[in-house]
């Protein structure tokens, strides 16, 4: 009995004894765990400064930072580049209301921060082909930096135009539209949107697959950009084919005096082309209320353009036509019309302002010409055309 309570003593004493070897045991393990830490840390410094001392600083830190990707891949010459360098093609995936919204962008500073080529963009409305493409080709050949193409066509047609020709891949995506419809003005604004996207773009020309330039193209060129106003016909007409077009459906925003008629071809400068495609205002009363026998393309540009930018309109086109033979389509000219007797009397004999002061020179393109016409006219010396 005594030896057993001497045992129930010394157990107790030989366990305590053994949990405090194994608490003096712990501290000495994570002793050396922390030495070897150290030690490493230090090895990891003096190959680190090593590798620096050779191989430069930059080149560490390319390494690490090669491998963490950006979430967007900025242009190759900053991101000013993607504001300023047109697009290779006008093809994209916007729809219309997008495409509107981000033509209507206008920088508040007036003074561009790079060197600024002005351009002029010329804008085909047509359903099809080009027949008189290879008169324009002539037309804009030496001249690149200064002019850029876009065709608006049917969207099921499909251009054939070589990779040398300035009209190759220049179709912008389209949809149908239709004479005298507000189709027709959705394909011009259509063409105007896409044309902003380029800033370098300052005039917008509106020309049909039937138009020919009549001058060479530096003078056109100089003619147009030094224009204080942009060339849009808007007119009073008095008659069933002007007010007698009106709705009173139209009032208070547009009342009858301000209602005008116009030729549909037009050539605007970039403000008056923002102007446009930014309208949200007239657009949805003229596609309500104005329908044939009201043709919406004679009046919408001519009306909402008086309205808020009277002052910067020439009201007159300088496209010209030829209505003397009645009807609802202005004559058509082919091969047996062509000769310079024909052109001169196109271009003279005319009477209007330039930047207010009496001018000669009214027109500097002309509608409508048959394909039968390309032939005679690339075959007119070029003193007549002058290119």
């Amino acid at each position: 009995m005594f030896l057993s309570k001497i045992q129930s003593r010394v157990m107790p004493l030989e366990e305590g004894n053994e949990r405090m070897n194994q608490t003096k045991g712990l501290p000495l393990r994570l002793l050396r765990l922390l030495v070897v830490f150290i030690a490493v840390c230090v090895m990891f410094s003096i190959i680190s400064m090593y590798t620096i001392k050779h191989f430069g600083i930059e080149s560490v830190v390319t390494t690490m930072s090669s491998r963490l990707q950006p979430c967007y891949e900025e242009p190759e010459n900053g991101l000013l580049d993607k504001w300023i360098r047109p697009r290779s093609s006008p093809i994209h995936n916007m729809s219309d209301k997008e495409l509107l919204w981000r033509a209507s962008f206008v920088p508040r500073i007036k003074k561009y921060p790079f060197k600024r080529v002005p351009k002029i963009a010329f804008m085909f409305l047509t359903t099809g082909p080009l027949p008189l493409a290879p008169l324009w080709e002539r037309f804009l050949k030496g001249h690149d930096r200064l002019y850029s193409i876009y065709i608006h066509s049917l969207p099921s047609y499909q251009a054939r135009f070589p990779s040398s020709s300035v009209f190759y891949n220049r179709q912008i995506p389209s949809q149908v539209s239709e004479w005298g419809r507000m189709s027709m003005c959705d394909a011009e604004r259509r063409l105007l949107a896409n044309a902003l996207l380029d800033i370098s773009n300052e005039w917008f020309i509106l020309l049909s697959e039937s138009c020919i330039p009549l001058y060479k193209f530096s003078f056109i060129y100089d003619y147009i950009m030094k224009s204080k106003y942009s060339f849009v016909g808007a007119f009073d007409d008095h008659g069933p084919y002007g007010r007698g077009r009106y709705k009173s459906n139209m009032a208070p925003l547009v009342n009858i005096t301000e209602w005008r008629k116009g030729s549909q071809w037009f050539e605007v400068n970039r403000n008056l082309a923002t102007t446009i495609v930014e309208d949200t205002t007239f657009y949805p009363k003229f596609e309500q209320y104005c329908r044939p026998p009201c043709y919406v393309d004679e009046h919408y540009f001519p009306t909402m353009l008086t309205i808020n930018a009277g002052n910067d309109l020439a009201n007159r086109s300088i496209t010209w036509v030829d209505w003397s033979r009645g009807g609802a389509h202005p004559a058509t000219f082919g091969r047996t019309d062509i000769n310079e007797e024909f052109l001169d009397r196109v271009r003279s004999g005319n009477q209007c302002l330039y930047n207010d002061r009496n001018s000669s020179v009214c027109f500097l393109f002309a509608r409508k010409f048959a394909p039968s016409a390309l032939e005679p006219l690339v075959h007119l010396d070029s003193k007549v055309l002058g290119f």
